[in-house]
């Protein structure tokens, strides 16, 4: 079973941080975070998609929302201090982050970026994030996901 484990867990193991893990079937290529939500029997607003972006600045930021909503960009890029941002590209996305769209996680990236999650996500006891695979969620405390990855909390979604 520890070869079922993603980096991930393996970092959410390293670090004691408690988390329930799942599993759901992408066979026929849904990957948007409304199915995840409605096959993993979890509500929508508590599974959370992470997506990554580019300031002016050309700094990257890593932003949490709940998979039935948006990013909001003006929002967003004042909560990290831009005059705005757009998303990377998605070729971009696995050299920058070591995860392939629709399998990334705030946890275990590359390299550590500044990453907010939506505010409504402190409300919560317990969110769903990406386990850094398709098809692979891992459910965990928001406070325990911001206090690892260094993550604020701002009001991002629309």
């Amino acid at each position: 079973m520890a070869d079922d484990k993603t980096n991930v867990m393996r970092v959410l193991d390293q670090k004691k941080i408690p988390y329930t893990p799942h599993t759901y079937d992408v066979s026929d290529g849904a990957l948007d975070g409304v199915t995840a939500a409605t096959r993993l029997a979890v509500a929508p607003e508590t599974c959370f998609k992470t997506l990554v972006t580019v300031g002016a600045s050309k700094r990257n930021h890593v932003f949490v929302v709940p998979v039935e909503k948006e990013l909001d960009l003006r929002a967003a890029a004042k909560a990290v201090g831009e005059k705005s941002i757009e998303m990377i590209k998605q070729a971009q996305l696995l050299p920058l982050t070591g995860y392939i769209h629709g399998g990334c996680s705030p946890v275990g990236m590359k390299k550590r970026l500044p990453t907010v999650i939506d505010a409504s996500a402190q409300a919560l006891a317990q969110m769903t994030v990406s386990a850094g695979k398709i098809g692979r969620q891992v459910t965990l405390s928001p406070v325990d996901l911001a206090e690892l990855v260094r993550a604020e909390f701002a009001a991002i979604a629309k």
